[in-house]
């Protein structure tokens, strides 16, 4: 992994690869934008109180950096390869330290939103950039260890994200969590320029410019009018409107992609059933876990009252659970094949959301932990088998398209379960207000947020209201982890029928399939 191969430099004629030391950066790369993913939730509460900002807001906050990472991850990923893997990571790298330092100074909730969605345009250039840096600057003998060290990165750095924002916030301010960033990226940013080698595909295909257009406007309108229906009405024109002009737009976009001779993504892809499966099952898994993740950070500090760090350490059984069943997952599969693990693993992070659906305000933190340990052990045995599936059906020639797609799945499932589950705790916290007799700004403030009604109640005195919007938050929390449920039961539906046709010879993992799935299931460790 050490060893030393000559490449050309844009710094000189060649010089030596230090292959030990391009890991280590592309690591670091990878964890700075993976952990933004999750960290700031952590920081919700103190955002809340400090920026004024309302629940609808505080969503945005959250999902302006997941939204836009997805939305440009394969013009970004397209671009990278085009005109070089190492510009697109200094290039990347340098804008995601900077806005993140701007973010440290800012106080206004929509100028912070703005920033997040500056994170994830830096986002979508780094991420894709490190794997394809891996690929073609490893010997093909050593790229299988390098891989499979990237995956773990990509599959720990959330929860380490959370450990560490939690404790840097016992020490400091919501800040705080911009200058990790700005720490991890700086590191980042000089390792690279330092060891990372240039690469590039400058004789491939056309970049896909309208079709990167469609999915950034398709998703855009998409999210905006799934995070606002709560303030809008759902049964609103504009709501209705807004998701079904979403909805048009990215099936244009799907017509667009069969069409143009060099699509980012070519939809023919997905009539190979365990490609389709994986794709389907990473989007709703994601779209559970992070929804789920948003709407806990906030019941562990403003209904249960934990401090930031407490809260992130909470939550560490769902990761105890998810390492030994991720290990578990691989032999699983080569015994008994693909689907019966898999749905299995699926199922289970549903139990754990239904079960954690019944927290309240005074809830035991044990029936919690109940809820946790399914849903880790289920993110565990489903995660490894779906990410192979997706790269299993498809040649070598396509295995960057498979690697794109699993990312996009991810962040695609993260921003819309953010979007889905925080306005669908949004909408329930606000019907279950009952603010007769309220002074109407005092009203308004505990309408707009938990951690405003919080303040409201404590500045006048009026206990009743903070345990009254704390049992409506544990209300409007209820429902969207049923609907996150909900999401997980479809995928293992879904799942066991685009696979009930395939044989067992077909879908179950011979030695060679068996590694792959061992190497990814080392993403959750």
């Amino acid at each position: 992994m050490n060893g030393l191969n000559v490449s050309d430099h844009p710094d000189g004629p060649a010089r030596a690869v230090r292959h030990g030391a391009v890991l280590a950066v592309t690591s670091v790369a990878l964890a700075t934008v993976v952990s933004a993913m999750a960290s700031l939730n952590v920081a919700l509460p103190d955002i809340a109180r400090d920026t004024h900002a309302d629940q609808t807001q505080l969503s945005w906050i959250i999902d302006a950096y997941s939204l836009v990472f997805a939305s440009l991850l394969l013009l970004a990923a397209t671009l990278g390869d085009r005109f070089g893997r190492r510009k697109a990571l200094l290039g990347g790298l340098a804008v995601f330290a900077g806005v993140s330092l701007a973010a440290t100074f800012t106080t206004e909730p929509v100028v912070l939103i703005a920033l997040r969605g500056a994170l994830g345009v830096a986002a979508a250039f780094i991420m894709p950039a490190t794997l394809s840096t891996i690929t073609s600057t490893f010997p093909r003998a050593q790229q299988a260890r390098a891989v499979s060290v990237w995956a773990a990165v990509a599959g720990a750095s959330a929860v380490l994200g959370l450990l560490a924002s939690g404790a840097a916030l016992e020490l400091w301010s919501w800040r705080s969590v911009f200058w990790l960033n700005v720490v991890l990226a700086g590191a980042a940013l000089v390792g690279t320029y330092r060891f990372v080698p240039e690469s590039a595909q400058p004789d491939s295909k056309r970049i896909d410019v309208v079709g990167a257009a469609l999915t950034v406007l398709g998703l855009g309108i998409l999210v905006y009018s799934v995070i606002q229906a709560p303030e809008q009405g759902w049964a609103s024109v504009r709501t209705l409107v807004g998701i079904a002009a979403g909805l048009v737009t990215l099936a244009l976009f799907v017509a667009w992609e069969l069409r143009y001779p060099h699509p980012l993504l070519d939809p023919r892809l997905f009539r190979r059933m365990p490609f389709a499966a994986g794709s389907l099952s990473i989007t709703l898994q994601f779209f559970a876990f992070f929804g789920f993740i948003f709407v806990v950070m906030q019941y562990l500090q403003l209904v249960r009252g934990d401090s930031a760090l407490v809260a992130a350490v909470s939550v560490l059984p769902m990761s105890a659970a998810m390492i030994p069943s991720a290990r578990l997952s691989p032999r699983l599969v080569a015994r008994r094949g693909v689907r019966g693990p898999w749905c299995v693993g699926l199922v289970l992070v549903a139990t754990g959301l239904f079960i954690m659906a019944g927290l309240s305000a005074d809830s035991s933190y044990w029936l919690l932990v109940a809820g946790l340990v399914p849903l880790g052990a289920g993110m565990g045995l489903a995660m490894a088998p779906a990410t192979a599936a997706i790269t299993d059906a498809l040649p070598p020639r396509l295995q960057n398209v498979g690697s794109a797609v699993n990312d996009l799945s991810r962040e695609l499932g993260g921003a819309l379960g953010i979007a889905v589950l925080g306005s669908v705790l949004s909408a329930g916290y606000r019907s279950h207000l009952d603010l007769d007799g309220v002074p109407a700004p005092v009203a308004d403030a505990a309408r707009s947020s938990l951690a405003a009604a919080n303040h409201a109640g404590n500045a006048t005195g009026n206990l009743s209201l903070i345990d009254q919007a704390r049992d409506a938050f544990a209300s409007g929390m209820h429902l969207a982890l049923v609907s996150g449920g909900a999401a997980a039961v479809v995928a293992a539906v879904v799942v066991a029928l685009l696979l009930r046709r395939t044989s067992r010879t077909r879908v179950s993992v011979d030695e060679q399939r068996a590694d792959t799935v061992s190497a990814v299931a080392r993403s959750a460790r």
